[in-house]
């Protein structure tokens, strides 16, 4: 019986969510080593200190912020872990998060991680035109026929057996939910069809950005989002990583590889509890935790 870490991406972000972790080692260092790279202190725009024309929240939830505001608060209480002698037999993240559990598992560092979030965050918030579409409660035979028949849309994120993200073009998510009988649609404030074929250029430009970047092997097995089973080999988890862009985020089947892997325990790193919530309504034999903050980790 093992332990996985799980790390949450964009969507998990809250005003706030790095106040917990100010007093971990390291911590005002790693935010400005972020801010350097981002020319803004984002410290501040976690806190709501600083309000740009977007407003508050609106500042926190652009892209570029959210994504490297997340990195910084997950890998901070990766370390404190770490410092604490504690390990997981399996780490993967939704998204963004899998950069986390490439860091949690050794293969890249802060800083490499901090510029490759970066420019991955420019890249997708300049994809502009798509749309996407969170559904709950479906029959999967017609939510796959109905895609299958659609051009312009896919599952971007197939979370559970009840719950899917649509991503691609406006006229083609609406079509399919429109037709789809669901309990809920719910449009998603995003930029962009994520996850989707509408990120091929981005993803294009990412991928020539990752060939110069030297992966290290695992020292824990990662499930990486494009290939939910476990890996430790560095290049083929930067080969995974590649194709994250334009690819689903396959976390139904990784709650499917924690099952087979004897997992008893998911601890969700990172504000919220969207992941631990998908694994309690999913595995039955799984116990879920969170960590947001350095009060969870007993300090």
């Amino acid at each position: 019986m093992g332990i996985a870490w799980v790390f949450p991406g964009q969507g998990s972000q809250k005003v706030g969510m790095a106040d917990g972790v100010l007093d971990l080692a390291g911590a005002r260092e790693r935010f400005g080593q972020a801010s350097e790279l981002l020319g803004r202190d984002l410290l501040a725009i976690c806190q709501g200190q600083e309000e740009s024309r977007y407003g508050v929240l609106g500042d926190l939830n652009r892209t570029r912020n959210t994504q490297l505001a997340l990195f910084v608060v997950e890998s901070l209480l990766v370390d404190e872990l770490r410092r604490q002698g504690r390990t997981a037999q399996l780490v993967s993240g939704h998204s963004l998060g899998e950069f986390v559990g490439l860091y949690a598992a050794g293969v890249l560092d802060a800083h490499t991680a901090l510029v490759l979030i970066l420019k991955r965050s420019v890249l997708m918030a300049a994809a502009r035109g798509g749309a996407m579409t969170a559904v709950m409660g479906f029959d999967r035979n017609q939510l796959n026929d109905l895609v299958a028949a659609t051009d312009g849309v896919v599952i971007a994120n197939d979370n559970s057996s009840a719950q899917v993200v649509l991503s691609g073009s406006p006229e083609a998510v609406a079509a399919v939910c429109a037709a789809l009988q669901c309990k809920r649609a719910i449009p998603l404030a995003v930029s962009g069809a994520f996850h989707s074929p509408f990120m091929a250029e981005a993803a294009e430009a990412f991928a020539a950005e990752l060939e110069a970047v030297p992966f290290a092997d695992a020292t824990i097995p990662v499930l990486s989002n494009t290939d939910p089973t476990p890996e430790t080999r560095g290049e083929v988890l930067k080969a995974r990583l590649t194709r994250q862009m334009t690819t689903g985020v396959r976390w139904r089947e990784t709650m499917d590889c924690f099952v087979a892997e004897a997992i008893s325990t998911a601890v969700e790193i990172g504000p919220g509890n969207l992941l631990s919530g998908l694994i309690k309504r999913s595995c039955s034999g799984i116990t879920t935790s969170q960590i947001a903050s350095a009060a969870d980790l007993g300090l």
